[in-house]
């Protein structure tokens, strides 16, 4: 398959979040339903684009991961797509998050406090030149925090949900583990926090006009970072009632309104409680990692993501291969 250097033959994405209508740690008959008929719409693309069974990954993570009916699960993926499920631990994705930030960021050679805050967990990664020191992965994320009962009136819910993030994290020892080890630079690489990134750019936590503004925004550089009052300055409009504000965070956060102020709240509690004063944003995390790790198994040559190289080298690596060999693309399909 002939394509362009460094571009995907395509990208697709389709949330399903499986621990949405489910309180407890079981995927809901919905959304296995929703699961299986995403996969197999990806299952009919990869056959399409010819992509060999052995160039194609299919991972899972946290739902999957602490779901009672795990098992029974994969079993369906498999018995309907011909997918193998491979279910990452928290050490592993953590790891691989970590990764990721050295495609992106020219963060090699520090102590770097990698964070992936995800829908069901939260990984903590600790590492110096592609080797990480300490990971943890802790079971708070957006999704299972938002579906928690904090009760319904708002200050209190909030207030509610910081207090019992506070005890997870102390209770986790991370807090002391993190002192021990030490960090120079925390790197965000989650959608969370790419979006908290983002409102800080355009403006959000000030009220500004994102949608006639984006001329101006075109010519302005991003940074790919955040302090912890702009972080604060962003929780705080977030954490407001009423529909005014219900309606301007829909119309800035799309899809992840839903949870992005249980996101933010989380990151915010974060920040307090490792001394975070600043973060980089990561453009890349794990899916990408897991792209990047599968093609450098499929075409070799030696590719160490541990290493201080970028992501898009081994891109222009898999696209070398002309028409004879087929070049195929490595699918990674996210639970």
């Amino acid at each position: 398959m002939k394509c362009k250097a460094n571009s995907p033959v395509l990208t697709l994405k389709e949330p399903v979040v499986l621990g949405r209508d489910s309180p407890s740690s079981t995927i809901s008959t919905h959304s296995q339903h929703l699961s299986l008929k995403s996969l197999k719409k990806f299952n009919k693309l990869i056959q399409v684009h010819h992509v060999p069974p052995l160039h194609t990954r299919c991972v899972a993570t946290s739902a999957i991961r602490e779901a009672r009916n795990k098992a029974q699960f994969i079993d369906s993926v498999a018995e309907t797509t011909g997918f193998n499920v491979e279910v990452l631990s928290g050490e592993q994705e953590a790891r691989f998050s970590y990764l990721g930030a050295l495609q992106f960021l020219p963060v090699f050679d520090n102590s770097v406090l990698n964070v992936d805050i995800g829908g069901g967990s939260t990984e903590f990664a600790i590492g110096s030149r592609g080797k990480v020191d300490f990971c943890l992965s802790l079971n708070l994320g957006h999704v299972t925090l938002t579906q928690q009962n904090f009760v319904d009136e708002e200050a209190e819910r909030v207030l509610n949900m910081r207090k019992y993030v506070r005890k997870v994290v102390k209770e986790s020892g991370l807090v002391e583990r993190v002192k021990n080890f030490s960090f120079e630079v925390a790197v965000g690489s989650s959608g969370t926090t790419r979006a908290i990134e983002k409102a800080v750019f355009k403006g959000y936590a000030y009220g500004w006009d994102f949608v006639n503004n984006e001329a101006f925004l075109r010519e302005c550089k991003r940074e790919w970072r955040f302090s912890r009052e702009e972080l604060k300055s962003v929780v705080e409009r977030l954490c407001k009632g009423g529909e005014k504000h219900k309606e301007s965070r829909d119309g800035f956060f799309k899809r992840k309104s839903e949870s992005i102020t249980a996101g933010g709240i989380l990151l915010e509690e974060i920040f307090d409680l490792l001394g975070i004063k600043e973060m980089l944003v990561s453009g890349y995390g794990l899916r990408e990692v897991v792209i990047a790790d599968t093609l450098a198994k499929v075409f070799g040559d030696g590719y160490d993501l541990s290493s201080n190289a970028r992501f898009q080298s081994l891109l222009r690596l898999a696209t070398r291969f002309n028409d004879k060999t087929k070049t195929a693309s490595a699918a990674e399909l996210r639970g």
